[in-house]
């Protein structure tokens, strides 16, 4: 009886509610996550730059274990308008084309499809309002030790990490720059020179023609051709727990500083300070030329957290990878080698123009009640309206058309302006 009885309170004592559990888990799951913090700096000229910095996004509502950070940069040409719109609209557009429900692995590995449809549907939008000002933009998404970017134009985004090494997590499109670019603007239907006046000289960076831009990719630019496309390049890598570093910055910045000299300028100051002293810097180094805005982002690891290896990134399951497509076709090795000398892990990259490409295969064809959803703008579409990414060329042996994700119509012609398989409508005068 006595035994008995010192069992009883034996099990009692090592009993432990769920909702204590549960507890537990939730503030170790926060206690390993890092702390972001963040600062912004501008001087302004044209007035055509704008910023983004929103640090308590939740993938689960009222859930904060489940909170990310957004920063991004718009530098805008021709006018505001599409650096405003972009500012307002673009996260909610990503955050709509990704399915509900999933955990944190599944939704990151959703992020890369989403980015891709969110920035086509800011850009269909905004051309639908008749506008021809343009904008690049350059997005990070934080979740815990994950930074994904997603980019289109030249606002730079480059990663400072522990020991003075610094990566670039976003690609150029600048003509001038990238020779790739320039043969897809001109398979596609564009043409690619200097400014010529008057018949003299070429002068100036390269341009796509019509329209004069020395971009390949942007959001808005209904005036130039729409092989001018707002298909982002997406760059996802967990960070080592040391933590790092990262600047966002317009053109303004780079034209005067390089990656190295940009990071090096601010090292050992705080992320308010630090984003202000490289605009200072930028601004000695070229004077007041431009737009030139920063922001600053710390990952900061907590004060207990063990520097572990990090594991070799982990494969996807075979649905997944069907719909996101998790795993790059085209990562720089050079790239890769360089990140994980630094114990990063490079999850994903991938830069093609090419839509049906970037959206991937869909084993569940998006059908919900006998509907289509279209992959970019996320609206119902009959099952006799929906439009495979995949249809081509009748006797295109990659031609899919049975498979998803579909497209309705107006994204279908979109796609097809893209890559050259119709007139864009655009009259230059």
């Amino acid at each position: 009886m006595t035994m008995g009885t010192r069992e009883e309170r034996h099990n009692h004592h090592d009993f432990v509610p769920l909702a204590a559990l549960i507890g537990k888990e939730l503030r170790n799951e926060r206690m390993e996550k890092p702390t972001v913090r963040y600062g912004c700096a501008a001087q302004s000229r044209k007035g055509e730059d704008y910023v983004f910095t929103k640090t308590d996004c939740q993938r689960v509502l009222g859930n904060p274990s489940t909170s990310f950070s957004v920063f991004a940069v718009f530098d805008g040409h021709n006018g505001n308008a599409a650096a405003i719109y972009s500012r307002d609209n673009l996260l909610n557009h990503i955050l709509s084309a990704i399915p509900r429900g999933l955990g944190r692995e599944e939704w990151l590995q959703a992020l890369p499809r989403a980015l891709v449809a969110g920035f086509v549907k800011t850009d269909k939008e905004f051309q639908s309002k008749g506008q021809t000002s343009g904008t690049t933009a350059t997005l990070v998404i934080v979740d815990g030790w994950t930074v994904t970017v997603a980019c289109v134009g030249d606002s730079r985004c480059i990663l400072d990490t522990q020991g003075g090494a610094v990566s670039a997590l976003t690609v150029d499109h600048r003509l001038e720059e990238n020779i790739e670019e320039q043969k897809r603007v001109t398979a596609s239907g564009g043409e690619v020179g200097r400014l010529s006046l008057f018949g003299g000289p070429e002068v100036g960076p390269l341009r796509c023609w019509p329209g004069g831009l020395c971009l390949s990719r942007s959001i808005g630019d209904m005036d130039v051709g729409e092989y001018i496309v707002p298909i982002p390049h997406v760059k996802q890598v967990k960070l080592s727990k040391v933590g790092g570093r990262l600047i966002l910055a317009s053109d303004g910045i780079w034209d005067a500083l390089s990656s190295e000299l940009a990071a090096k300028s601010c090292r050992g100051l705080p992320a308010e300070l630090a984003a202000k002293q490289v605009v200072k810097e930028a601004l000695r180094t070229r004077g007041l030329k431009d737009d030139t805005t920063c922001i600053v982002v710390d990952i900061i690891p907590p004060d207990n957290t063990v520097v572990e290896p990090l594991p070799s990134p982990k494969k996807h399951n075979k649905f997944l990878s069907c719909c996101f497509r998790s795993e790059s076709q085209k990562s720089s090795s050079k790239l890769s080698k360089k990140l994980s000398a630094v114990g990063i892990v490079e999850l994903y990259e991938e830069g093609s123009a090419m839509l049906a490409e970037r959206l991937g295969n869909d084993d569940s064809n998006g059908q919900t009640n006998g509907l289509f959803t279209c992959a970019v703008c996320q609206i119902d579409i009959a099952s006799s309206e929906g439009i495979s990414v995949h249809a081509g060329a009748i006797f295109s042996t990659s031609s899919k058309p049975w498979e998803g994700p579909f497209l309705c119509a107006g994204c279908r012609d979109k796609k097809d302006a893209m890559e050259g398989k119709r007139p864009s409508g655009v009259k230059v005068l």
